[in-house]
């Protein structure tokens, strides 16, 4: 095995005085919602707003005088890099991060704004790492693997160790898996310490290279897709990651955009927590039940939460809308003086709110006299959308709903 039990040992001696121990909490409501017994373990609460920074600053701290000297090079979608930039610059170390070109604003801002030299370059991961490698070899700098290292992978598996101490008759640990770097180390150090624990890896089912590369018995490359879930967005499971996933991980599952994006909201809505779309894989997959679980007392990571505020206000409006408290109707009105008048008293009436109007008196078949409103309203619910189309019609009101 490329990381042992003691190398997370270890790490976690190098590291611990240098990061935060993040919380483990119970959630009574998350837990309800899935017939687990959920702790959610934090990382999104680190320093850069991600796990990652344990594995950058592990491996930093094994860098020689030499390596320091010359500087640090990498590839990241924006974790890795932000970790890598920080501590390298608390470490008085030149680092540089290419990036590919569509991450995230927050991500680029972040990792300029903690010391690095940033260079956007290539349209996934695997392009910016081929630049990273050939500027890293060009310039004499030192490549740190965001996934497929051994000291990025120990550091990461710091988080097991925690796990261990934060949650007394720990049975089960669901995981995001990108490259594998964070199962890989977390599966190792729960597994050689309990072997009886659960440990279970989530990807987006648009990109599960590790999930193929465990059907093949060997790392494969898959096809590039754009997904919500850009934190684990990795064509190719890692050369060293793969052996630690095939002995100790139980269950490798995926999850759809939608069921990423529903779980961002329901962190954000029920646990006021923020989530990136990485960050909340893990959770997705036990709110859509596609985990074998029944009941265990289960750790959930939440391992990153740099999402980008407009992707973010998307995913709050598409949920709104799949879940029936945004909605939209389109109503046939009589254009005369009063009509909408009486038409929003019923709307008030039935406690819902008008968010939105437009007029229009040349479409949709309208006739001459008459008007077509489209109102955008919140509602409470499925429910309460049901209630005020029963209302409607009653009032003699011709509608339909938009999509």
């Amino acid at each position: 095995m490329a990381v042992t039990l003691e190398d997370v040992q270890e790490a976690k001696r190098r590291i611990q005085d240098h990061i935060y121990l993040s919380p483990a909490p119970h959630s009574h409501t998350l837990s309800k919602m899935t017939g687990q017994q959920v702790f959610l373990k934090l990382d999104n609460l680190q320093r850069t707003g991600a796990f990652k920074e344990r594995g950058a600053l592990n491996k930093i701290l094994t860098l020689s005088p030499e390596e320091r000297e010359r500087g640090v090079i990498t590839a990241s979608a924006g974790n890795h890099a932000q970790g890598v930039a920080f501590h390298s610059s608390e470490r008085g170390i030149r680092s540089r991060i290419v990036m590919p070109l569509m991450t995230p604003l927050v991500k680029v801002s972040s990792t300029a704004g903690y010391g690095a030299e940033v260079i956007l370059h290539g349209a996934n991961y695997d392009e910016a790492c081929e630049e990273a490698l050939r500027l890293g070899a060009q310039d004499g700098m030192t490549f740190l693997h965001p996934f497929d290292d051994d000291a990025v992978i120990a550091g990461q598996g710091t988080i097991g160790l925690e796990l261990l101490e934060q949650i007394p008759n720990l049975e089960a640990v669901v995981v995001p898996i990108g490259g594998g770097g964070l199962i890989g180390g977390i599966a190792c150090a729960i597994k050689e310490t309990n072997p009886k624990i659960r440990v279970i890896g989530v990807q987006t089912d648009r990109l599960p290279s590790m999930l193929r590369a465990a059907e093949a018995g060997a790392p494969v490359t898959i096809p590039a897709e754009a997904t919500i879930a850009d934190g684990i967005a990795v064509r190719r499971s890692g050369e060293r990651t793969l052996p630690l996933v095939q002995k100790y991980v139980d269950e490798l599952v995926t999850v759809d955009e939608e069921e990423i994006a529903k779980a961002i909201l329901v962190l954000l809505e029920r646990e006021k927590t923020l989530a990136e779309g990485a960050g909340a894989v893990a959770l997705a997959s036990l709110l859509q039940n596609k985990t074998s679980l029944n009941g265990q007392r289960t750790a959930v990571l939440v391992c990153g939460g740099n999402i980008d505020v407009s992707l973010l206000s998307r995913i709050i409006e598409r949920g709104l809308l799949k879940s029936g408290r945004r909605t939209r109707l389109r109503i046939h009105l009589t254009d005369r003086p009063g009509a909408l008048h009486q038409l929003t008293r019923i709307i008030a009436d039935a406690r819902a709110n008008i968010v939105q109007t437009q007029y229009d008196r040349a479409h949709y078949g309208v006739n001459l006299g008459d008007t077509v409103i489209d109102l955008t309203l919140e509602t409470r619910g499925s429910d309460h959308t049901a209630e005020l189309a029963e209302l409607l019609t009653a009032s003699g009101y011709r509608h339909q709903w938009i999509d």
